[in-house]
């Protein structure tokens, strides 16, 4: 495969914001997901659907707030242990939620404010 495509994974009080991007400056997909995955299986499904439809690995990342008892950590934490895991298909790395970031204007408006995940990829999974 060539190179990465970033993912990031944001669980909120009510819903997951999804983003995916083939570069710092191309945004190829958001998403706004239930809270809960219906599956132990879904964040891996997800990541391995990008990277064969792409014809790249996924480079993810889980935003998980500074204190691991909270909901947005324990939801993915208590579900599946995915910290960390690895396959020729993609990374998920858990990255700890930082400070807001300026919004930049990517084109695919109407999902909500992603600054904080986009910031997250471009810093952290981007490496």
């Amino acid at each position: 495969m060539s190179e990465s495509i970033w993912m990031g994974l944001e669980p909120g009080p009510t819903s997951t914001r999804v983003l995916v991007m083939r570069s710092a400056s191309e945004t190829i997909l958001k998403a706004q997901l239930s809270l809960r995955p219906s599956s132990p299986h879904a964040v891996v499904s997800l990541m391995e659907a990008l990277a064969l439809w792409e014809g790249r690995q996924v480079r993810a990342a889980l935003v998980v707030a500074d204190d691991s008892s909270s909901l947005s950590t324990s939801v993915y934490r208590d579900a599946f242990e995915i910290h960390g895991e690895t396959s020729a298909l993609y990374e998920l790395e858990w990255v700890p939620r930082a400070a807001r970031a300026r919004r930049r204007r990517d084109g695919l408006d109407g999902l909500g404010d992603f600054r904080e995940l986009e910031r997250l990829l471009v810093t952290a999974v981007a490496r």
